[in-house]
């Protein structure tokens, strides 16, 4: 159906996407063997979901009957705005200064299904952003959009690596994208060399034990492990480190996606006024933002560990 490959690659710029490739669902032989050396490795730490899932990880049928496609989307979240240099301040991962990106991914491919829909009733689909079991980076690899870099971030040649991924899963043979994007990381360390907690193990690996993003946002504990708390280099939630190195990146354009945008102009947190957060002001001050993930108590903690480095 090459008509409707051409009028969904369409549709999904329309509602905002930047990028878009089409693939053929099929099972993740080689990724899945890959990630399951990392689980046994216990790289992923506390993210019990992560082997709960795996099957339907490796296979986009577990999640969708019959499934023949894979839209795979990208989309721009950089805003050119900066961290300020106030000590008491913690800072905040880009990727949840304004709305979180669920919510704003899920809109736009619940859009994209609906053209579709309209263009092609008997199609079926499914819908998967992030916290769906699907290897988003793969798909998108595949589908031409940028390669797996060294930091295991998903990095384009036009926007780098400041973008979000999403797919629809389609029960309908399509037309396939079949150029990739060769890897373009070369010689390069960068991410490698300025991760301060060393991460990044090797080359394409990551363990999230040691990643100051996993142990600031998924780490359920009251205190944060001292190669951690010793190295936060002053990030409140999660970190951009291995991004703001990559070379990829002087690539970046801001995003025409206003949703965004710092969510009250704010990149940082202020750790005197995060100790003072109660239940109820952290639900209304992080409802529809990324940073509810970490909780109250997370959050409380990350602040804590940051006011502490700075009286040592």
């Amino acid at each position: 159906m090459i008509g409707l490959s051409e009028k969904i690659r369409s549709y999904a710029r329309d509602v905002g996407f930047d990028k878009v490739g089409i693939v053929r669902a099929e099972p993740l032989n080689d990724e899945g063997s890959r990630l399951n050396e990392w689980l046994s490795a216990g790289y992923h730490g506390q993210m019990a979901w992560m082997e709960r899932w795996k099957e339907k990880r490796v296979d986009p049928a577990e999640l969708l009957p019959n499934a023949k496609s894979i839209v795979a989307v990208a989309l721009n979240y950089f805003t050119p705005h900066k961290h300020s240099n106030d000590q008491n301040a913690g800072k905040i991962s880009r990727y949840a200064w304004g709305d979180d990106y669920h919510d704003v991914l899920k809109e736009k491919l619940y859009r994209l299904f609906e053209l579709i829909k309209a263009e092609s009733p008997s199609v079926n689909g499914k819908v998967c952003v992030d916290t769906a079991p699907m290897m988003d980076k793969v798909w998108a690899e595949r589908g031409g959009i940028g390669w797996i870099g060294k930091s295991s971030n998903l990095i384009t040649t036009d926007l780098g690596s400041w973008v979000f991924l999403g797919e629809l899963i389609l029960d309908v043979e399509l037309e396939y994208d079949t150029a990739v994007v060769a890897d373009h990381c070369g010689t390069c360390t960068a991410c490698i060399d300025a991760c301060p907690t060393g991460a990044i193990t090797m080359p394409y690996v990551v363990d999230a034990r040691k990643c100051i993003s996993y142990a600031t946002i998924e780490l359920r504990e009251e205190t944060l492990p001292e190669d951690i708390s010793s190295n936060l280099e002053g990030w409140i939630y999660g970190c951009d480190i291995c991004q703001d190195v990559c070379p990829w990146n002087r690539f970046e354009k801001p995003s025409v996606e206003t949703r965004f945008e710092p969510r009250v102009g704010e990149t940082d947190l202020d750790l005197d006024e995060v100790n003072t957060l109660t239940p109820g002001l952290f639900a209304e001050r992080f409802r529809r933002s990324a940073m509810k993930r970490t909780k109250i108590s997370g959050l409380k903690r990350n602040a804590r560990h940051l006011k502490d480095s700075l009286d040592s």
